[in-house]
């Protein structure tokens, strides 16, 4: 059976970085026209990265899709910002404002010279029980205990984040997409980490999306709207928080690694 060859564009973007080999890197392919799934999740496998995200041209805006080397997921903040730095950066989009279509409705990055605020829905975190895997899997336990997305395990300060050391086969059986550590911080509002082995991500080092679930809880503990946070992994990530409405707006920034070819067929 002939196949046709084909040749996509790729780049390779470390996002919530304001300088090189820190951040969270993902991986951006844009498409004129959407490929067959299986294609896209065997991209996003090959690249290797947290996040590969794909995206087409769609009415005033773009249809996005995210891809981890295990699933498709509902939303991804940090390919989302590393996709509008492509497109205000590489691809000669004009405007200020990029609207994108998703699982997760429709989500606005807006560029303010060099960062880049995403808008996506708040989501509350509730109380809940502390799952005895993940209590397991914690060398320090958590003082409280949340979820929305993610499970959200609240702790005294940010040495005790620092410390953490998870047995990632023991997280892996929580219900929730991953696994969120905060603590409050003297150098920010809050600092945080990321764990979600079940997507094949044992660190995030830095998560856009956990900011919906973190910007509600801290308003509540810290009585106000704005936010500075870090990300306490290997790579760091410096994020800038406001909460308006039921909206989050993630603001951060991001640097071009690498331009690429993809031959397929």
């Amino acid at each position: 059976e002939q196949t046709t060859k084909m040749t996509l564009t790729i780049y390779q973007v470390d996002a919530f970085a304001s300088e090189l080999f820190s951040g969270n890197p993902a991986a951006v392919c844009p498409l004129e026209s959407w490929l067959a799934d299986d294609l896209m999740q065997s991209i996003a496998a090959e690249n290797n990265l947290s996040e590969t995200v794909f995206f087409v041209a769609q009415d005033e805006g773009f249809h996005i899709r995210w891809f981890t080397p295990m699933a498709e997921v509902d939303l991804c903040g940090h390919a989302t910002l590393a996709a509008a730095f492509i497109l205000f950066n590489q691809l000669s989009y004009s405007a200020q404002e990029i609207i994108f279509y998703s699982r997760s409705g429709e989500l606005k990055v807006t560029k303010k010279k060099q960062w880049l605020t995403l808008n996506f829905p708040l989501q509350a975190p509730k109380v809940c029980l502390l799952p005895r895997s993940v209590k397991q899997g914690m060398n320090i336990q958590p003082i409280e205990t949340f979820e929305a997305v993610d499970l959200i395990l609240i702790y005294e300060n940010e040495q005790q984040i620092a410390e953490l050391t998870p047995d990632f086969n023991q997280l892996k059986e929580i219900t929730q997409r991953g696994v969120i550590v905060t603590a409050p911080s003297k150098s920010c509002d809050f600092v945080v980490r990321y764990f979600a082995p079940e997507l094949g991500v044992p660190e995030d080092p830095v998560t856009g999306s956990a900011y919906t679930q973190l910007a509600p809880f801290w308003q509540s503990k810290l009585n106000k709207k704005n936010f500075h946070a870090n990300q306490l992994s290997s790579r760091g990530g410096e994020l800038k928080i406001e909460i308006k409405q039921q909206r989050v707006l993630i603001s951060g920034q991001a640097v071009l690694y690498l331009t690429g070819e993809i031959q397929i067929g």
